[in-house]
């Protein structure tokens, strides 16, 4: 009987270590998922934030409100590379 309780007892620690393994990939694949993103998109997240802070403060320069973004579709050869010209 003491020797079951035992094997149970080693089964359930087995599993929590694994239980917290699982939980740090998922944690790191959401890491590099957030910086992906932040590092194509982090340029025009700046823009329209500025656009916003911008037209909330009543200023009559925002330059950026009367653009369009463009679209381009981007290869492996310019990934990183920012898209913008106007700055």
């Amino acid at each position: 009987m003491r020797a079951q309780l035992r094997k149970m007892n080693t089964w359930l620690r087995k599993q929590s270590g694994q239980g917290m393994t699982e939980y740090l990939i998922i944690v790191a694949l959401i890491a590099i998922a957030a910086i992906g993103v932040v590092t194509v998109f982090g340029q025009d997240i700046r823009q329209l934030f500025s656009t916003s802070t911008g037209a909330l403060t009543g200023s009559q320069t925002t330059a950026n409100a009367s653009t369009k973004a463009t679209v381009k579709n981007k290869t492996l050869k310019d990934f990183g590379k920012s898209t913008n010209t106007g700055d």
